[in-house]
């Protein structure tokens, strides 16, 4: 991965430049320790503020401590940087999904920020869930509540600091550089191409002909270095959101997706194949909950009695 880096730059160059701080956004202060945070104020000009939870269903009092809590208090510490250029806030394109257009602009939260952070510092964990639905809403997960909160936050800083919002679609494995393909996750329908690959999975309930937006990761990482320079160099203050997604030029439908995948797995199958790859997607739900039935429990079970009759622990 680091390989081409490593080959212009040298070791010796790149640990000159790097500097390792221990620090965990879930923990107040961000543990970071006095000496880390001093150093940090002192001489950082540029943050990207990354980190979240990107799990759907995760409980609500996790997603907001870490998703929201934790971009405040990088907001924080943001503000006491005595050389700060750029506060750049990753967000995501889906947490405003009740806007048929999502336009290159802030939206009010769908809360008071503050109130909620407090709301669930202080409740237990039971309540706070008993309370996830209510509190979240129309939202249809705890993801796309807490990163439109986490929003709310860094437009309330941008009069007292420079920050922008960046906001990248589904983020897929890597087009061209430096390594084609790589990944370090199967978020997304990465996760859905190996499960289909590998046999597992044999019907979908979907509209085929529907698509989602995607944006390889190298070209998001090429988009928030452009725009930090366009801030910087160029000195564009007007511009403060940045949609960094890719339906408006680019639409690949889901069947496009499980016939590129197909294509794929029949020229370099993976490995651990339980089934021959196959299934379909499905528009009728009561086609779908029969399949899953069918194709997916009843395999499941059968193969789960099998281990356990070898002696195995079942799956």
């Amino acid at each position: 991965m680091f390989e081409k880096v490593k080959e212009e730059r040298g070791i010796a160059a790149l640990r000159k430049k790097v500097t390792i701080v221990s620090g965990d956004v879930s923990q107040l202060g961000l543990g970071l320790s006095q000496e880390d945070r001093k150093m940090l104020c002192e001489r950082i000009s540029i943050v990207y503020h990354g980190a979240a939870t990107v799990r759907f269903d995760e409980l609500l009092k996790r997603a907001v401590v870490l998703n929201t809590r934790g971009t405040k208090q990088m907001l924080e510490l943001a503000k006491e940087m005595k050389k700060l250029e750029l506060f750049a806030h990753i967000s995501t394109a889906y947490c405003h999904l009740e806007e048929k257009v999502l336009g290159e602009k802030p939206y009010p939260p769908p809360s008071d920020p503050h109130k909620i952070i407090k709301c669930v510092e202080w409740m237990e964990d039971e309540v706070v869930e008993a309370m996830t639905d209510k509190i979240l809403g129309d939202l249809p997960n705890t993801y796309a509540f807490t990163k439109a909160l986490s929003e709310g936050l860094v437009e309330e800083a941008m009069p007292e600091i420079p920050a922008i919002i960046l906001r990248p679609s589904i983020v897929i494995p890597i087009w061209k550089e430096p390594v084609p393909g790589w990944t370090d996750n199967i978020n997304g329908p990465t996760g859905l191409l190996i499960g289909a690959g590998k046999g597992v999975i044999r019907s979908m309930y979907c509209n085929e002909n529907g698509y989602a937006d995607y944006v390889p990761v190298d070209i998001v990482v090429n988009a928030i270095l452009a725009v930090t320079w366009n801030f910087i160099h160029n000195k564009d203050r007007e511009k403060r959101v940045y949609n960094l997604t890719s339906s408006s030029e680019f639409k690949v439908s889901w069947a496009e997706i499980i016939d590129i995948g197909r294509r794929v797995t029949e020229k370099v199958p993976l490995n651990g194949v339980v089934w021959y790859p196959g299934g379909s997607m499905k528009k009728s739900r009561l086609m779908h909950n029969i399949c899953v039935f069918l194709f997916h429990w009843i395999p499941a079970y059968l193969i789960d009695t099998l281990i356990f009759c070898l002696g195995y622990p079942p799956m």
